[in-house]
């Protein structure tokens, strides 16, 4: 796994190298400090994963996020690192596209599985965190009639229910008394009808609409 690094802060940086090159499957490519390097560094190396600080000088992790996802064909997987999880920059990352979050006081284990998951796609989904951000950086007032919405099938709406609280694909099976393959079946029609890249992004467009309320 090919991984980035993007912090404008060294010593962070330099931790983050010194754990994940502890890993044999994994290998930190390149290193930025600032968005607009990450953006550049990323377009050029493409790894499969970039560990992306929301806070940087000139063009922040967020704006940094979309840029990536919207120019490249195949972007990698982003991850965003914070000092607090409650934070808007967090929740307006994973509403432009990174894969999940991860808490700067991480363990070493905890930093080397968000890096495995993101990288073989699955998503870092914090249902607790996601619902907080949701209630607290959502959009205000009566929410637009998502069209989406009205194309779900009552089982698919069933599914999408059941990822905002975070369960995993068998969890979902195991609660509505189908099969996994059924699971994954709805689950990609829900990210089909919804556009979303992943879980994360299927369960902030479900926040956004009111499909979900946060509480």
């Amino acid at each position: 796994m090919r991984v980035v690094l993007a912090d404008d802060e060294r010593m962070v940086r330099t931790a983050l190298r010194v754990i994940l090159a502890a890993e044999p499957d994994m290998e930190v490519v390149g290193e930025a400090s600032t968005g607009a390097e990450a953006v550049s560094v990323v377009r050029g190396l493409r790894p499969d994963v970039v560990l992306m600080d929301v806070r940087m000088p000139e063009v922040d992790g967020i704006r940094a996020t979309e840029q990536l996802l919207a120019t490249m064909p195949e972007p990698p997987r982003v991850v965003v690192v914070t000092t607090f999880e409650n934070d808007q920059y967090v929740y307006d990352a994973l509403r432009v596209g990174a894969a999940g979050f991860l808490l700067k006081r991480a363990g070493a284990e905890e930093l080397v599985t968000a890096v495995r998951l993101a990288a073989r796609g699955d998503s870092l989904l914090y249902p607790a965190a996601l619902r907080g951000l949701a209630a607290a950086y959502g959009r205000r007032g009566a929410a637009p009639a998502a069209p989406w919405v009205a194309r779900l099938t009552e089982r698919e709406a069933d599914v999408l229910r059941l990822m905002a609280t975070g369960l995993a694909n068998a969890e979902i099976a195991a609660r509505l008394g189908v099969g996994a393959a059924t699971v994954k079946t709805h689950v990609a029609a829900v990210l089909a009808k919804t556009g979303a890249r992943d879980r994360t992004q299927a369960v902030i467009a479900a926040y956004e609409s009111g499909f979900v309320t946060p509480g």
